[in-house]
């Protein structure tokens, strides 16, 4: 009786030390109490060059470098395609309901791989078409199977726009155009700097 007390002891003990570090592991990502402050935008930061991180501010006030319009009133404008050093290409812009109806955003743009649907409504079924090498690149994923780009959208207001972002593989340096392509958007012919 008391190996059994004991086992049950060091289960007890084990499960609240388990307990105490995700209480105090949550408390530590906590906002703190600012989460009516907006985020400071820190362009030093994009600026150095400095990771891969994509940054879904970077190129948004530039002129657009493709439109593409879908259903639904639905606007897609690239606005800009970095390579860096770290062999990706990130596409961002901004995805507007230019209609006068609240958008639903169609399913069919999460592309029709079961591991990219599982992780909801995303751009994943974008990608990147390389004529000169004849390759075709597509959305990324992390190692848990989710698509590196702009997901958790269902629906968008008569007016509303959400910037955007996707991160590809990069073709071959000497690749500076490729063809964009989404689902249910016509294609479009990107320039990709950097």
């Amino acid at each position: 009786m008391s190996m059994r007390f004991t086992a049950k002891a060091r289960r007890g003990t084990v499960v609240l030390t388990l307990v105490t570090g995700l209480a105090l592991g949550a408390a530590a990502c906590g906002g703190g109490g600012d989460d009516d402050k907006k985020p400071q935008n820190s362009s030093s930061a994009s600026a150095s060059g400095g990771g891969s991180q994509p940054n879904t501010q970077e190129g948004q006030s530039e002129e657009p470098i493709a439109e593409l319009k879908g259903p639904s009133g639905l606007l897609l404008q690239v606005t800009s395609a970095v390579r860096d050093s770290g062999g990706f290409v990130t596409v961002n812009g901004a995805l507007k309901n230019d209609g006068g109806e609240v958008a639903t955003i169609p399913s069919a743009l999460s592309g029709n791989e079961t591991e990219i649907m599982n992780n909801g409504r995303s751009l994943g079924g974008a990608t990147l078409v390389d004529s000169r090498s004849k390759k075709r690149y597509y959305v990324l994923r992390d190692t848990e199977g989710r698509p590196l780009t702009t997901t958790g959208f269902s629906t968008l207001k008569a007016g509303e726009t959400i910037d955007v972002f996707l991160q590809f593989p990069a073709p071959p340096a000497d690749s500076t155009e490729v063809t964009f392509q989404l689902p249910l958007f016509p294609s479009a012919v990107i320039k990709i700097s950097g």
